[in-house]
């Protein structure tokens, strides 16, 4: 039983079942108890997505919580992870799990643990977790289990964030997306509350999300492309498995890649919400946010891929603006955790604050302004023998050879294990650079590139590919 970034997930019933959910749980619990010093207070959220088995595993969670004498709060409903967070935060809880796989395909299940700043778990806080799989389990009861409504506060604090009646007075209309999955009607329930015009499609929670995998990106928001194109809307929004990735899709059907959403939500919360402090991103995020938004007084942070290194940052130092490539963004004065609903919302801000009724306008003026975006990412299998020695080889030689490239800087990432699984070569030019990550769990590369121009970044790519044997 392996975890990963953000907790743990596998394959429903052969590796994530009442059994394996148990012993996870049981190891939590006795976790928080030798963290806290057997504190007789402890409190934990537990809450659950719409998947198979997810209301049943929260039910077993809680009960074991409950019979290692910590009080659980069980959500009443399906709930969205950030609403989950939020209650942590809230309410001064020790911690909150989720019972999700967030956007991994329905044949998943999992848990994501947050602690007590409600985002998610630092990676020695994961493994202490992780040593602890196969303790006995105590004896389950309900004597500490109290379900709870974990979104009317939730919602409370989006209200305190958002300006909605800048939004009602624009009179736009709002296409909504849930992709089946837990964020079913909350954007929508939120608009129609100061009356604006809303629809949701697939907002009701799914097991298999209807046929489709959860994840706000492209190829999977075809439903989401035709409605708009049949429809009168201002905006597209589709919020992934566990409502706390975003994506945004322009009225006319076009994709709004994650690149771009990037740098308009930094400048909108700087230059319109007025948000000070610095931003952080992952490392494999466009460097265009550095060009324009890095100065004497903001500092932007490049971090390793992965929120939880996002929510360090957000958690030691004064952070605007959290983000990362997969649609996962963080904000100042709400927690240190993703939040696809506030994103939504947030662009949705944006657009009322323009004076456009169409996201495409102001895209277009905003393309002006920032310009293009030459930006790819290449996945492939690799299932020889060396993979994980690939990367500490090309850290520890200093004579590689990059052509027309100039090298400025180069910076290497270590895994929760100690094992090198990311390097990234930054060149002279405002935007180029060449990323490369291997996983430790699947036999899997990833390269990365951004150029100022798209031979650039096909000539980034290959290298990429040289260096670790495969062109």
């Amino acid at each position: 039983m392996i975890f990963g970034t953000d907790g743990w997930r596998g394959l429903l019933d052969s590796e994530v079942n009442k059994a394996n959910i148990g012993k996870v749980a049981q190891a939590f619990s006795t976790y928080l108890k030798t963290k806290s010093g057997s504190s007789p207070n402890l409190k934990v959220v537990v809450g659950y997505d719409g998947r198979r088995s997810s209301k049943d595993f929260a039910i077993l969670f809680s009960r074991i919580l409950s019979g290692n004498s910590i009080t659980a709060f069980l959500a009443d409903k399906i709930s969205t992870t950030p609403a989950v967070s939020f209650y942590v935060k809230e309410n001064n809880l020790d911690a909150g799990v989720m019972i999700t796989a967030s956007h991994n395909p329905p044949e998943y299940n999992g848990i994501k643990f947050k602690d007590n700043y409600a985002g998610p778990f630092f990676t020695e806080e994961t493994l202490k977790i992780e040593e602890l799989i196969g303790q006995d389990l105590v004896q389950a009861n309900d004597d500490k289990v109290y379900q709870v409504d974990v979104r009317n506060n939730y919602y409370l604090q989006l209200e305190r964030i958002i300006n909605f009646q800048i939004i009602k007075e624009a009179g736009l209309n709002i296409l909504i997306d849930s992709m089946g999955g837990s964020g079913q009607q909350v954007i929508e329930t939120i608009l129609r509350k100061y009356e604006i015009n809303s629809k949701t499609i697939f907002k009701i929670a799914e097991h298999d999300f209807s046929g489709r995998l959860a994840e706000p990106i492209e190829k999977n928001l075809a439903p989401l492309k035709d409605e708009l194109l049949k429809g009168d809307y201002s905006i597209g929004i589709a919020t992934d498995g566990d409502a706390d990735r975003v994506g945004i899709m322009l009225e006319n059907g076009e994709w709004l890649s994650a690149q771009e959403t990037i740098l308009l939500l930094a400048d909108f919360l700087i230059n319109k919400k007025k948000i000070t402090g610095n931003l952080v991103k992952t490392s494999s995020v466009t460097d265009k946010l550095k060009q324009f938004f890095e100065n004497e007084e903001r500092q932007v942070f490049d971090v390793q891929v992965g929120f939880k290194y996002i929510c360090e940052k957000m958690i030691s130092e004064d952070i605007a603006f959290g983000c990362e490539e997969s649609g996962g963004y963080g904000y100042k004065g709400h927690m240190p955790e993703r939040d696809g609903i506030l994103s939504g919302l947030l662009f949705i801000e944006m657009l009322a604050r323009s004076g456009y009724t169409r996201i495409s306008e102001y895209v277009n003026q905003k393309r002006k302004e920032f310009g293009n975006i030459y930006y790819s990412r290449i996945d492939f299998p690799y299932h020889e023998t060396n993979r994980l020695e690939i990367l500490p080889n090309i850290v520890s030689k200093n004579n590689h050879d990059f052509n027309e490239f100039n090298l400025v800087e180069k910076s290497e990432f270590t895994s929760s294990r100690g094992i090198i699984n990311g390097v990234k070569f930054r060149f002279q030019g405002y935007t180029r650079w060449l990323l490369i990550r291997s996983s430790e769990t699947e036999p899997m590369f990833r390269i990365y590139a951004e150029g100022d121009s798209e031979s650039d970044v096909e000539k980034l790519l290959s290298l990429g590919k040289t260096l670790i044997g495969k062109n």
